[in-house]
């Protein structure tokens, strides 16, 4: 099994035909779940599932935590778009890895994050921050 970081195909061709609203206010809902190192998550990821989903503990439940999505914008010649950090307190919670998916959307896939090793919280907040928004860093780019 492997946790592969890419931006999901499918999202790719949903982009094009404008399934996914990213506008702050008035958007869609966005999602992000977490996953053990048992899971096989890729680009082909087409929609959230709870195979090897992490377990409830504290503030995460099933289907994961509500991202706030922040209004696309432009980096130079980039289109952006970030989320504000997520945490999930008293916590014990070991991932290797996420799905960011569109929840108004019948779950559709959007991004599959590898953290390049467990990580851990015991008892504690398990928090997931997103890079800068810019043009080399945001989590969703389009050059």
């Amino acid at each position: 099994m492997a946790i592969d970081q890419a931006v999901c195909t499918s999202f790719k061709q949903e982009l094009l035909v404008g399934t996914h609203n990213f506008t702050a206010t008035s958007g869609d809902t966005f999602k992000i779940a977490l996953y053990t190192s048992s899971a096989s998550l890729d680009a082909t990821a087409t929609a959230y599932s709870s195979t090897n989903e992490v377990s409830n503990s504290g503030t995460y439940t099933a289907t994961g935590g509500t991202l706030t999505s922040v209004t696309p914008t432009t980096s130079g010649t980039t289109a952006v778009c970030d989320f504000a950090d997520i945490s999930f307190t008293s916590a014990t919670i070991t991932a290797r890895g996420a799905l960011i998916y569109n929840s108004s959307d019948s779950n559709k896939a959007v991004a599959v994050l590898d953290f390049g090793a467990d990580k851990t919280s015991t008892s504690g907040t398990f928090t997931i921050q997103f890079p800068t928004a810019d043009a080399s860093n945001a989590i969703l780019r389009l050059a």
